[in-house]
């Protein structure tokens, strides 16, 4: 598939083994039992490197697969309210918000209008005002109350991250500096 003349080699170790034709660098790899890739085509000329291809391409899957595993997914869940949700149904939906929250979850609060009840859009702001009060030390409004047709959305995102195995990690901001002290520390006298 190389089409050029003279290609710059790259042994197996990493040592460059110069320019070379194109031919005489295949030859040295099937000889070694590898594979000659065109690492970078623009160069002038193309550099090329002995290796064994589909070792390489099992690494850079496996390199990609490891990354993708550390990654955390954070998803979006939905609660929906009324504006003239009872108590009760209020409380209950309230903890499935702090739940997701707990998860390490955003939170998106829904508040849903039927009919006329649009004209009185106050009452799903109270809504909304009693939830953000109610979940303030979980967590921070990521997106302010805005309407969206019939319906009212706020965007809750936790303020600490949670693991799903319970562990915490908090993101602290440090006030004061750390300072290194070859002082010793005052004994008290008993």
């Amino acid at each position: 598939m190389i089409r050029v003349r003279e290609v710059s080699v790259i042994g197996d170790d990493g040592e460059p083994l110069g320019t070379l034709p194109t031919e005489e660098a295949l030859n040295m790899a099937r000889d070694q039992g590898l594979d000659l890739v065109e690492v970078a085509p623009t160069a002038n000329p193309p550099v090329c490197r002995i290796m064994d291809y589909g070792k390489h391409k099992y690494k850079s899957s496996k390199k990609a697969h490891e990354a993708k595993k550390k990654q955390k997914v954070i998803h979006v869940k939905e609660v929906k309210f009324r504006p003239n949700t009872d108590q009760h149904d209020f409380d209950f939906k309230l903890r499935n918000v702090h739940r997701f929250l707990e998860n390490g979850d955003k939170a998106k609060v829904v508040i849903f209008f039927k009919g006329r009840e649009i004209v009185h859009r106050e009452f799903g702001m109270k809504v909304l005002q009693r939830v953000a009060e109610a979940t303030e030390e979980d967590a921070v409004i990521e997106q302010q109350a805005k309407q969206e047709g019939r319906t009212l959305v706020m965007i809750l995102a936790p303020k600490n991250t949670k693991t799903k195995k319970g562990g915490s990690v908090k993101a602290q901001a440090v006030t004061e500096p750390v300072v290194a002290s070859t002082e010793k520390p005052e004994q008290k006298q008993t």
